[in-house]
């Protein structure tokens, strides 16, 4: 029953968000920024924040590891 109701929650979330996003679809910053070449500049600075966090995740996930072997032996 929890399944059952936690799905016609998420299957709710998602129909409002598919809405949100139809509703204003004319952006007129994306357009600026894409006219005047900036939305790369955007999209490098978003990369790199995410190769940042992976790579914070990978290190902070073999540190980890070193203890839990570490407590083990």
């Amino acid at each position: 029953m929890k399944t059952f109701i936690n799905t016609i929650i998420l299957s709710l979330i998602t129909t409002l968000v598919s809405f949100a996003q139809t509703a204003g679809s004319d952006i007129e910053m994306a357009d600026q920024l894409r006219a005047d070449g900036k939305i790369w500049s955007v999209i490098a600075v978003i990369l790199v924040i995410f190769i940042g966090l992976i790579l914070y995740l990978i290190r902070l996930d073999s540190k980890i590891s070193k203890l839990e072997k570490k407590l083990n032996s």
